[in-house]
């Protein structure tokens, strides 16, 4: 059956006309997995996004570590100048680049953070479910090289599954988190490279500032840098 034109209520036309200028939209390959396999956790993964979005709004030019797909990634672009994503696997990287839209265009590419900072000039960063995947051994080299690029007035953010979280994450979470901490623990870490640090709570998609144990997800924002020696 041929594609149809028109719809039913005339106002709806507006989704003919996004398909005539977008295409219909591919899912990444992380969000793939997870609207398939649990539905609901593409909801938890989009709200960090948003509440991103919402810390870091009106910013230049935003970098994010570890992408992915970067198929959230947009709704920061919705708030901000420019966004930069890097991620260390060249899958994920040709998987954003398959998908590129030029109505929404986004400069990616491989770095791997624990090699380097990110070379340009930042007033926002970002990592989303990264810094549990570092080891305690590196996780310093890899904030120092994230927040490297850093404006002095820029904001930084963290967001990490909760060390509490894990009696209740799956294997294949458990099998890649190294590093995970509880509230008052990430507070502590990221004060050593910032003069300001606020740690919120998420639980599914609601993100509040409630008790830290009882938290799912916990979100770092990290403001005035510290000149780290």
């Amino acid at each position: 059956m041929p594609e149809s034109d028109q719809t039913v209520e005339p106002q709806y036309d507006v989704v003919i006309r996004a398909r005539e200028k977008h295409g219909i939209s591919r899912l990444g390959l992380m969000v793939n997995e997870s609207w398939n396999e649990d539905p609901k956790r593409t909801l938890f993964t989009l709200a960090r996004y948003k509440f991103v979005s919402k810390m870091l709004a009106g910013r230049r030019h935003v970098l994010e570590v570890g992408c992915a797909d970067a198929f959230g990634t947009r709704i920061v672009q919705q708030a901000v100048g420019q966004v930069t994503a890097v991620d260390f696997d060249p899958l994920f990287i040709a998987d954003v680049a398959a998908r590129h839209n030029p109505n929404w265009p986004l400069t990616s590419f491989v770095h791997d953070l624990l090699n380097g900072p990110v070379p340009g000039s930042f007033d926002g960063v970002y990592a989303l479910d990264v810094l549990e995947h570092i080891t305690p051994e590196t996780e310093d080299l890899f904030v120092r090289n994230a927040i490297a690029s850093l404006s002095f007035d820029g904001v930084a953010i963290f967001g990490m599954p909760s060390l509490e979280s894990q009696s209740h994450a799956s294997p294949q979470s458990k099998a890649g988190h190294v590093n995970c901490k509880s509230g008052g623990d990430l507070k502590a870490f990221m004060q050593r490279y910032f003069h300001t640090v606020f740690v919120f709570s998420m639980s599914d998609e609601v993100v509040h500032t409630g008790f830290y144990p009882m938290a799912h997800y916990l979100l770092a924002v990290g403001c005035q840098r510290r000149e780290v020696g």
